[in-house]
């Protein structure tokens, strides 16, 4: 009986944690076209009014080289946070409430299939901008 609870509970875990990297990464190079403005990725990235996004995920927050990130998201970085799958949805749904202080502007991106795709296109860039 406590077996089958154990396998169950487990079951469940796997079930209602979100499964960011099996976004389709084409529809989220798609949904990125919001972010271009403010941001790059890729071979040729560069910061710009926003940091460049190459390796984001698992990058501590506020430390892409040579961008002048907001005290706020220094903070976080300095305080633990390191850009996971997780930390991105919740960011980029809502950054102002993620990271209160950010110098962000977006508003958010409320869609969770929208959100999923872009995660996974996000995580296909390494450090270097080459695709992973």
């Amino acid at each position: 009986m406590i077996k089958n609870l154990a396998v169950a509970a487990m079951a469940l875990a796997f079930i209602s944690t979100p499964a960011f990297a099996q976004g389709d990464a084409a529809a989220g190079e798609t949904v990125f076209g919001r972010c271009a403005a403010c941001h790059a990725i890729g071979a040729d990235a560069r910061n710009k009014v926003g940091p460049e996004l190459n390796g984001i995920v698992g990058r501590v927050a506020g430390t892409a080289p040579d961008y002048n990130y907001s005290a706020a998201l220094k903070d976080a970085g300095a305080g633990g946070l390191t850009w996971t799958e997780e930390d991105l949805h919740a960011f980029l749904m809502a950054p102002k409430d993620k990271v209160p202080g950010t110098k962000m502007t977006f508003a958010g991106l409320k869609d969770e299939t929208q959100l999923t795709d872009l995660i996974a296109y996000l995580s296909g860039f390494n450090e270097d901008g080459s695709p992973k």
